[in-house]
């Protein structure tokens, strides 16, 4: 039994909406990075599911997904030394405390 496509973007729609939410509501810079990267999971789940159902032989959508994972994995490495050399400067990590880039 093969799992539908309407499932795989159901439950990327869902893990879509959950990070939007969290980026919008949060102040916390962690959970904004948490946010993004529930963003980039959910459309890892949509280029799998699009591979799967359209092409089955090849494993192009799981080829992008790997590349998809580094980016991921680089944002995560680079957004949280960021992070800590703010929480470092200013002894906070609140969203609206940032304030460093303005005029």
């Amino acid at each position: 039994m093969q799992i539908q496509l309407e499932y795989y973007l159901l439950l990327a729609a869902a893990l879509f909406c959950i990070g939007i939410y969290g980026l919008v509501t949060s102040r916390n810079a962690v959970r904004v990075l948490m946010s993004i990267e529930l963003m980039l999971n959910s459309v890892n789940i949509n280029l799998m599911g699009f591979s799967n159902y359209l092409d089955p032989a090849n494993i192009r959508g799981q080829i992008f997904t790997i590349f998809v994972i580094t980016v991921a994995a680089a944002e995560a490495a680079v957004g949280l030394a960021i992070i800590l050399t703010i929480y470092r400067n200013r002894d906070t990590i609140d969203m609206e405390q940032f304030n460093l880039l303005k005029w």
